[in-house]
């Protein structure tokens, strides 16, 4: 697949680039291009950065970054079990538990919320960092709702973090799961209570709360290029029936009113019917016959 120019490999982080330190340096390259244009489409072009990580793997399948490169491109196209596959891949190689949220949640993808749920108690989520729990909670409560045990679902995402008023990376999603998950059970004043704490820490739009919480509100957008641009299609039909008025009288003629033309005929009927009788207008036909 063809690689824009300004892309040099050099925008990776360093960890891959160190990991890419094993390959023959014109390789290194090459899939270091590749990753870096499997980050670039990952969120706008899924299918795309698919295609560029699977030329990554082809070239190196023997780097952990390679196989968790990847394991999201497939994950962000929903190949959950290939996902599954090489975030597994990648796991070994690393021995870390950095993937295991994303791997439950490849389990619930499969249809398997039971799975997500049986490693969302495993020994490995004490092994994760804070956004690692975090994540792992919300994959938790997924599971729970696939299930339809939403009343479970939202006690799973009760936790301090969502009590806490300090704003972190993960603020904003955890407050709108809980917030979706309260409307789904039917507690529509609480989770508009808690789609408006999400828009708060939704800095970056990382989520639709603001949407979600004008909709609860009864609001309605409206595109107001889309206003302009049918007003100013009404005022030219306007405009052009004017133009189509003045075209059918000419300038500078008076209009004579129906009641002044139906009493000009008559005047001149009258008149011709008495100068015939008095014999001083003939007709065509006598002036024939003289």
């Amino acid at each position: 697949m063809p690689i824009p120019e300004d892309v040099t490999g050099d925008e990776i982080d360093k960890d891959v680039r160190q990991e890419l330190q094993s390959l023959p340096k014109t390789l290194a390259e090459d899939v270091a291009k590749n990753l870096v244009m499997v980050a670039r489409l990952l969120d706008e072009d899924p299918e795309g950065a698919y295609g560029y990580s699977k030329v990554a793997l082809r070239l190196a399948s023997r780097v952990a970054a390679v196989r968790e490169a990847a394991g999201f491109a497939a994950y962000a196209t929903q190949k959950y079990a290939e996902a599954l596959g090489e975030f597994r891949a990648a796991r070994r190689m690393t021995g870390t538990v950095e993937l295991w949220p994303v791997m439950a949640d490849c389990e619930r993808g499969l249809g398997r919320p039971e799975k997500a749920l049986d490693m969302a108690g495993a020994p490995e989520v004490h092994k994760l960092d804070k956004a690692g729990q975090v994540e792992m909670r919300l994959v938790a409560a997924g599971a729970r709702r696939d299930m339809g045990q939403l009343d479970a679902a939202i006690v799973t995402l009760q936790s301090p973090e969502l009590a806490s008023q300090s704003v972190q990376p993960w603020t904003a999603r955890l407050r709108y799961a809980y917030a979706d998950a309260l409307l789904a059970a039917g507690r529509e004043r609480e989770a508009r209570e808690w789609f408006a704490k999400a828009v708060e820490a939704d800095r970056d739009s990382s989520t639709d709360a603001s949407d979600r919480l004008a909709e609860l509100d009864g609001v309605e957008f409206v595109d107001a290029l889309a206003e302009e641009e049918t007003s100013g299609v009404e005022d030219a039909e306007e405009a052009a029936e004017v133009d189509e008025a003045d075209e059918a009288e000419e300038p500078g003629k008076p209009v004579e009113s129906t009641e002044a033309v139906e009493s000009t005929e008559a005047i001149e009927s009258t008149e011709a019917v008495e100068s015939d009788e008095s014999g001083h207008v003939a007709s065509p036909e006598a002036g024939d016959k003289d």
